[in-house]
């Protein structure tokens, strides 16, 4: 197992990408056939295992909805009902109907026209959209629409906080998300900007691989391309970081 030199966190999680990389080679995601399909995705995993999105999927390309044109004039109870292995249909589907909405009213219904605008006016208006949240919006912009934006997930924070990349840990929201997201940024910022978009979607897709294999609930870091992380607390969690600060308050103040 290679070591890493002793390194800032940036500097460890850049080689973790190559550790990763080095394991499981190129991902090629996001699993889909369009960029529209990638957009659809992203809304139907919320919340939901990637094998029921899939069922969704397959159920509305067999209704050869699967498209803008389709969204637009699928009925929304009809679209719920196609959606519902995904979980959270009643909520879903307005906010899909909601995404084609925007992308009508402002991009004349062309992906296209709405790849070319500029990132941050983009995710503005992705984030001001109902059922869109950080990791969503940066999905699309990232695999849909070509844009380099690094995006995090439950993986990569359970990465950062077993790794003790962050202080203070990444927390299950905003905050958090966004300590996660800069720190991927400064990871990649030594490379080539031209290269950053390829980099941040196989970041993100290495660290789905790493993150179902050894990376779940309970760590499981045997074999994990990971370990030989020199700085790593492999396998502390969150709970038992608090617990560890407690005991040694403790042993303090009985001194």
């Amino acid at each position: 197992m290679r070591h890493q030199p002793v390194q800032c966190a940036a500097q460890r999680l850049r080689w973790m990408h190559d550790q990763l990389l080095a394991a499981y080679g190129p991902q090629h995601w996001w699993p889909a056939s369009t960029p529209f399909e990638v957009i659809v995705g992203a809304y139907l995993t919320q919340n939901t295992a990637w094998t029921s999105v899939e069922r969704s999927l397959a159920r509305l390309r067999e209704a050869g909805v699967l498209n803008v044109e389709g969204l637009r004039t699928i009925a929304e109870g009809t679209l719920q009902e196609l959606i519902r292995p995904s979980g959270f249909a009643t909520r879903k589907a307005p906010a899909l109907k909601a995404f084609v909405g925007l992308l009508d009213e402002e991009f004349g219904g062309s992906l296209f026209s709405m790849a070319a605008a500029q990132t941050e006016t983009l995710r503005k208006k992705l984030l001001d959209l109902p059922g869109v949240g950080p990791e969503t919006a940066d999905a699309i912009l990232l695999y849909a629409l070509e844009h380099p934006t690094p995006m995090a997930d439950e993986y990569l924070r359970r990465i950062a906080e077993r790794h003790g990349l962050l202080l203070p840990l990444p927390g299950r929201n905003r905050t958090g998300y966004t300590a996660l997201v800069q720190l991927t940024k400064d990871a990649f910022a030594g490379d080539p900007s031209s290269h950053h978009r390829q980099l941040y979607n196989e970041f993100h897709a290495l660290t789905v691989a790493v993150g179902k294999t050894h990376c779940g609930r309970t760590a499981d870091c045997t074999g994990c391309p990971l370990a030989g992380d020199a700085h790593a607390p492999l396998g502390r969690t969150r709970k038992g970081r608090e617990k560890e600060t407690r005991i040694k308050k403790v042993a303090i103040t009985r001194k």
